[in-house]
């Protein structure tokens, strides 16, 4: 008789709770007769499902070496850009070796998904195929046909997305700042006007308008994409970093000084499921006065299009003409926003620490990067849980 006065009372409260009596009255019948609905047939609760999260935490650093490749598989890693395979002078890159590299990966459950065009962030002064980006025939002409057939080569292979910079003037910094606040860590940085103090000189491009780089820009891609289209491979450009303002060092950036905008252009200029972005959320957010904000709706715009090829995950404090790169949890943007966005455009590629901080200790890279794989790690699996 207890039972059936505690039932009644539990039953009474829950009619007259936030619930209301509609969202329980489907239910009472059976709880109160031990009974089967009228109609004879079992009620089903419908649960929402969480959306898919298909991106997973990937690195570019370390070649596919044994060491690496361990190091990569204890911290739960199983997706990597390799680097590149070894060149052959005046050819490209040795398919042998691209083979050998993806089955020394495949050991350890890595699967090896990008490579690195040699068209880098080191400057034009530096980088091995110069003359693309200073747009100077017969000598262009020869290092695109050896792109060409790097991308054979990374379809053959069965790597699908080949990362790769259109730029003249190398990463721009301005110095390092210590954090004592986080054990002396040092950032890199850059602040605009300490840069025009620097006064560093023009490189062997001299000026170059945006007009004159839009159209290297293109004289590339007009001759590579087909090229990659045929082996379904992606080609994905970094955001020039940091964007700049306009004649900096004699050099207007495809990406400045509007970098949504540069972002939009560049996007634009070919229909082609081959032509996208590595973007660089960190580079992105240099060019922006309130990162935090402003990066959603640009992640939002490109992976609408799926022409987010990789993901760099950056943090920073600061934004336009004055930022630190500084640790995933300490900067301004909010991962956390940034992984839920990337999911709400189904993104389905690698999510990759960059440009850790730096410190004195032997083993502060390795640290590093564990620490902001571990990070990745955890919001993807927390915000994939999410409904």
């Amino acid at each position: 008789m207890t039972q059936n006065i505690n039932r009644r009372k539990a039953i009474s409260s829950l009619i007259k709770s936030s619930l209301g009596a509609s969202a329980v009255a489907g239910s009472l019948g059976s709880v109160m007769t031990g009974c089967e609905p009228a109609d004879g047939k079992e009620e089903t609760t419908s649960t929402p499902k969480a959306k898919p999260m298909r991106m997973h935490v990937g690195c570019q650093h370390g070649g596919t070496g044994k060491e690496n490749l361990e190091y990569l598989a204890r911290h739960g890693v199983f997706h990597l850009d390799g680097g590149s395979p070894k060149l052959i002078e005046g050819v490209g890159w040795d398919l042998d070796d691209s083979l050998a590299k993806k089955e020394a990966c495949e050991k350890y459950g890595i699967s090896l998904d990008a490579y690195h065009l040699p068209l880098s962030s080191a400057g034009i002064d530096k980088i091995s195929t110069p003359n693309i980006m200073l747009g100077k025939s017969p000598e262009r002409d020869r290092e695109i046909e050896m792109i060409q057939q790097m991308i054979s080569v990374a379809g053959k292979t069965g790597v699908r997305t080949l990362n790769y910079n259109t730029i003249i003037l190398e990463i721009l910094r301005t110095g390092r700042t210590v954090d004592p606040t986080r054990g002396n860590a040092s950032y890199s940085t850059w602040n605009y006007e300490e840069a025009l103090k620097q006064d560093k000189p023009k490189t062997v491009a001299g000026d170059v308008s945006i007009d004159a780089m839009y159209e290297r820009i293109t004289y590339f891609l007009d001759r590579v994409l087909p090229v990659a289209e045929e082996y379904n491979v992606r080609l994905a450009n970094h955001i020039a970093d940091p964007p700049a303002p306009v004649g900096f060092r004699g050099i207007t950036r495809w990406n400045s000084p509007d970098v949504f905008e540069g972002i939009k252009k560049f996007a634009q200029l070919y229909d082609s499921p081959s032509h996208g972005f590595n973007l660089c959320l960190g580079s992105t957010a240099e060019g922006l006065k309130d990162p935090r904000k402003e990066i959603l709706p640009i992640i939002k715009w490109v992976g609408e299009r799926k022409q987010i090829f990789n993901i760099h995950l950056r943090n920073i404090k600061g934004g336009w003409n004055n930022f630190q790169e500084v640790y995933p949890d300490n900067g301004d943007m909010n991962f956390a926003e940034i992984i839920r966005e990337l999911r709400n455009v189904d993104y389905d590629g690698m999510v990759m620490p960059d440009h850790i901080p730096h410190h004195d200790d032997p083993a502060s890279g390795l640290q590093g990067h564990a620490f902001a794989f571990g990070y990745i790690k955890a919001l993807i699996d927390v915000i994939g849980s999410e409904v």
